[in-house]
């Protein structure tokens, strides 16, 4: 792919953006140069990412809020603010999982998909702090809040590579005998 292409959403990201209200606000952390936030955009959802390469934020330069900070290092740079999605592709830093979970409104979505165990024998990443362990997204996502739609792990070619994702959704405060909610998995 010529290098001024941006790069393709994720299909997972795809298949699951119809779990979002229409005109949601996504946040796409780790965003790169923002294959996320072209794809969210176009849709009409208000987009906020944040990545610690400027240069690779300057290439999503219009889309929406870009935050340069380091969250790895420094402080969280949204501190109270929810989204109608959370997406994190290709990512993990395990100290920010408190926060990203309550990145997520009510009603809201958490898109995630990264590498998983194993990939240390097909590439990079190989370090285990960089590996997401067997179920673990669905650990994330077991407190009474969360409703899970979709979970994978396992093994994907072209590129070789071991991932986990998740699509879970934050429920709505809700009332004895209110309808359960219905999400959709046939994509967009």
């Amino acid at each position: 792919m010529p290098a001024s292409q941006p790069a393709p959403p994720s299909p997972w990201v795809c298949r699951f953006t119809v779990l979002l209200a229409p005109a949601a606000s996504v946040l796409d952390v780790a965003c790169g140069g923002g294959r996320h936030l072209r794809w969210f955009a176009a849709r009409g959802h208000p987009v906020t990412g944040i990545d610690r390469d400027a240069a690779a934020l300057a290439t999503a330069h219009g889309l929406g809020e870009l935050i340069e900070a380091d969250i790895e290092g420094g402080p969280w740079p949204l501190p109270g603010r929810r989204f109608g999605a959370v997406v994190v592709t290709n990512y993990l830093w395990r100290p920010l999982r408190p926060t990203l979970l309550d990145s997520v409104a009510e009603g809201g979505a958490l898109i995630y998909e990264t590498f998983a165990a194993g990939n240390e024998t097909v590439g990079r990443p190989a370090r285990p702090d960089f590996l997401l362990q067997p179920g673990e997204l669905l650990d994330w996502c077991r407190a009474p809040e969360w409703r899970v739609v979709a979970f994978e792990d396992g093994f994907l070619d072209a590129p070789e590579r071991f991932v986990q994702r998740i699509a879970a959704v934050r429920r709505r405060g809700s009332a004895t005998g209110a309808a359960p909610g219905r999400y959709r998995l046939d994509g967009v």
